[in-house]
């Protein structure tokens, strides 16, 4: 498939068909996952595959995740995490210069703008192999639970899930917010030069 057809055709899917995810796919999701930016390359992201038994678990912990037809019919979620810790170890070694980890040298939260960035990559591809995904949050008070269920290390903080399967519903979801609201214009959100 072509690039801007991929950009083109990515959207949230929220029923999947009763088929698998092939191992090769995910495979091939997961090492593409693995290519995206990282700052120094710390490569400080980590991800959780979910399939069968585990995803049970999964849907246990957090029921209110994502809408029931999500839930009752996605075989498969990749949960990324961020590690802020990866980024200041990476960043106090002798070729970055700094000799300490101190937070405060960064502008902006790099450890979860690439671990977003992994994300896309992950939706691109799923797209790419003509499966679909949905991006969805776990909140903030099911944070502790999840991270008990699946042993997940107090410094690697779930960005979000993706869901993923072979879409079972049409090219735009009937309660889709993309048939509700019109794409904004580019000219308010695209500024040359100045604001």
């Amino acid at each position: 498939m072509e690039f801007q057809d991929v950009v083109r055709k990515r959207r949230m899917v929220r029923r999947y068909q009763n088929r698998p995810v092939p191992a090769e796919i995910l495979d091939r999701i997961l090492r593409n996952a693995t290519r995206g930016p990282s700052a120094g390359f710390s490569q400080g992201q980590a991800f959780l595959v979910l399939e069968g038994e585990d995803l049970a678990r999964f849907w246990a912990v957090g029921s209110s995740w994502a809408m029931a037809s999500v839930r009752e019919t996605a075989p498969l979620v990749i949960v990324p995490f961020s590690c802020k810790r990866v980024y200041l170890d990476r960043y106090a070694e002798p070729d970055k210069g700094w000799t300490d980890r101190d937070e405060s040298r960064w502008p902006m939260p790099f450890w979860h703008i690439d671990t977003g960035m992994a994300a896309l990559l992950i939706l691109q591809t799923v797209v790419d192999e003509g499966l679909g995904a949905l991006y969805f949050g776990i909140g903030p008070d099911d944070i502790a639970p999840f991270r008990e269920a699946f042993g997940v290390p107090d410094d690697y903080e779930p960005i979000g899930a993706i869901s993923i399967g072979y879409p079972d519903e049409p090219e735009i979801h009937p309660g889709s917010s993309a048939r509700r609201r019109p794409r904004r214009d580019r000219d308010e959100l695209i500024h040359r030069g100045r604001w």
